[in-house]
């Protein structure tokens, strides 16, 4: 009998060390409005820990938020229309 385990390790050991793609890279790119509307506000977040907010801090919070907000329905509507065949094509 034959135990295909150190096959098996042989085969998914080499995915993790490898490159990304491009298609990987492109997706990566695409998504980096998020990563950074995202990281802002983690830094909000982690400003207004140690301390009460004010009415400056409350509106930073707010325009961090909608942009989040708005990265995340850009990259909704990017990905929605790359599904969508074109018509007449």
């Amino acid at each position: 009998m034959r135990y295909i385990v150190p096959v098996q390790a042989v085969v998914t050991a080499a995915d993790f060390d490898r490159e990304p793609t491009d298609t990987e890279l492109d997706a990566i790119e695409a998504e980096m409005p998020l990563i950074s509307a995202r990281v802002a506000l983690l830094d909000v977040q982690i400003a207004l820990l140690d301390r009460a907010s004010s009415e400056l801090d409350e509106r930073r919070w707010r325009r961090a938020r909608r942009r989040v907000l708005a990265a995340r329905r850009e990259l909704a509507n990017l990905s929605a229309t790359a599904f969508v065949p074109e018509v007449g094509a």
